[in-house]
């Protein structure tokens, strides 16, 4: 091997153009680079640290918790990467904040839904673990994202995501010219009978490699799309990363509040206010 080919473990890495002393503790990851923009805007200052192809990565902090945030680009493939070479830089905490599309009714347009575990439909997660390991959130990132929403005063919806490979066929979307996937129609109703909230496209992916890694990981979307009802506005675009923002600060308390007590968890029982 030529000794001057690009190694993926080296300091700065071959994606994200990131090195240890570039990135937080605590990232959040919205897909379209353009996002990183929109949330940064709620933080008290950031610089940002890393930039290449649809990876944009800026660290900060907000109410004064260190902070970063890294696009993904759309789907499991890319987001993969970036946790993998996050990981590689000390990260240990991953929230995803988006977009999606949701399947019952409850959760409107403008809604968040926060996921407590996703349907693996998508094939990244697949080449790293039998396709029976859950992609579980980590419930103290669950939990603060709840009371960051709460916080807010967010309409939100807490539940299963399902992540595609496929905006289109993968979500039961018609193609073009109307074309439609095999199963389209009993796909999307079995989710719904399974209590599946919406579809989205990075959160399975993301949550199934923390789980392997030891990280913690979440996600939480804002609602586009009704599936139910027929509508679609891209409303209320800041929220998800406005409660993830939030949830940072709050995970740092929480992460101080078992420090300081005989826990080895974080539970009910902690407080995290101040």
């Amino acid at each position: 091997m030529s000794g001057d080919s690009e190694d993926p473990n080296d300091e700065v890495q071959y994606h994200l153009e990131v090195g240890p002393d570039d990135v937080a503790l605590s990232v959040l990851l919205p897909g379209d680079p353009g996002r990183v923009e929109t949330v940064v805007d709620d933080w008290d200052d950031h610089e940002v640290r890393g930039e290449h192809r649809e990876y944009r990565t800026a660290t900060g902090t907000h109410q004064g918790t260190p902070i970063s945030v890294t696009s993904t680009g759309i789907g499991s493939p890319s987001a993969a990467i970036a946790v993998e070479e996050l990981a590689r830089v000390g990260v240990d905490t991953l929230l995803r904040v988006g977009s999606c599309g949701s399947i019952v009714p409850e959760a409107a347009v403008g809604d968040l839904v926060i996921t407590t575990g996703a349907v693996r439909q998508e094939g990244t997660s697949k080449e790293y673990v039998r396709e029976d390991y859950p992609a579980a959130a980590d419930p103290r990132v669950v939990s603060a994202l709840v009371a960051a929403a709460e916080e807010l005063g967010y309409d939100y919806h807490l539940g299963v995501t399902c992540s595609t490979d496929s905006f289109y066929a993968g979500q039961s979307r018609p193609g073009f010219e109307g074309f439609e996937a095999r199963d389209s129609e009993d796909n999307i109703e079995e989710l719904r009978q399974a209590g599946v909230k919406n579809f989205e496209m990075e959160a399975a992916s993301i949550l199934t490699l923390a789980g392997i890694y030891g990280l913690r990981a979440g996600a939480v979307c804002t609602v586009y799309a009704n599936r139910e009802t027929g509508e679609f506005r891209t409303e209320g675009e800041a929220k998800a990363s406005k409660c993830a923002s939030l949830a940072v600060t709050y995970l740092e308390r929480m992460d101080e509040a078992v420090a300081e007590s005989d826990s080895d968890h974080w539970h009910a029982g902690l407080s995290i206010e101040r």
